[in-house]
């Protein structure tokens, strides 16, 4: 069945201090989406950006998110780094902490959590790591949203113990036939009416084309396009021309009905 609505989401707030990810422009990426995944300080982000970023999503309308990452700059968090289970999810209480402080002080409220890069990977994978997480959000944000993949060990996880829970669509990702996504930590620029054909498909018909070429079911409720994806702004305005022009409604996930 087709989709009526769809939330787009792009990870926000990727710099530290004078530096900033490529030719970012979170100003103009944020016109453009419903869901805001906002950097919290440990793969990028600081305390001027976060704020910064809060302010441009609650002007805009779009759902805040905390993207919490492994503790690493050097690497954009798209490195996975050895940690206890217990050192790994007090990294995300302090980054959703962080984050939903700088959304309170402005009048704004915590929509979703998505881990980030490498994290968001060691989740999806990782059992044991995935139900302390889900355990942590039912303690300290039982009605966020986790966003994460529907192949998942989160997702599955979040199902049974009630957590709201967001699966994501990878519009600048490939697929693998178990319908986890290519992990990449870098992409070229892609052909973006491509692009759209295989996000306006996933959403009309539920299926997409995998990296070996094969046809698999594919379910969402969120598409994500990253920020540091060549050609970011033009790609995100493109996806959502050819969804407007299916009749396929643009929302954040709290405001979907």
């Amino acid at each position: 069945m087709a989709m009526a609505q769809v939330d787009i989401s792009c990870d926000m707030g990727e710099g530290f201090g004078q530096w900033r990810l490529g030719g970012t422009d979170d100003a103009r990426l944020m016109t453009m989406i419903s869901s805001a995944n906002i950097a919290a300080g440990f793969h990028a982000g600081d305390p001027n950006l976060i704020d910064k970023t809060i302010q441009l999503a609650i002007a805009n309308k779009v759902g805040i998110g905390v993207h919490p990452g492994y503790r690493d700059l050097q690497g954009f968090g798209r490195r996975q780094i050895a940690g206890s289970t217990d050192e790994l999810i007090n990294d995300i209480v302090y980054q959703v902490g962080a984050v939903r402080e700088f959304a309170r002080r402005h009048g704004g409220t915590l929509q979703h959590v998505k881990p980030h890069g490498a994290l968001y990977m060691e989740l999806a994978a990782n059992e044991t790591l995935s139900r302390a997480f889900v355990s942590l959000m039912r303690t300290i944000a039982p009605e966020a949203f986790i966003f994460c993949m529907g192949a998942s060990a989160t997702y599955r996880i979040a199902k049974e113990a009630g957590q709201p829970v967001v699966r994501e669509f990878y519009a600048d990702r490939g697929y693998n036939r178990d319908g986890t996504i290519v992990f990449a930590r870098s992409v070229d620029r892609f052909d973006n009416q491509a692009v759209v054909d295989t996000v306006v498909r996933a959403c009309r018909e539920g299926r997409v084309r995998t990296a070996d070429g094969d046809d698999i079911d594919i379910g969402f409720e969120s598409i994500c396009v990253h920020s540091d994806t060549p050609g970011a702004a033009e790609l995100l305005e493109a996806i959502r021309a050819g969804l407007q022009a299916h009749d396929i409604r643009i929302a954040p996930v709290s405001q979907q009905r």
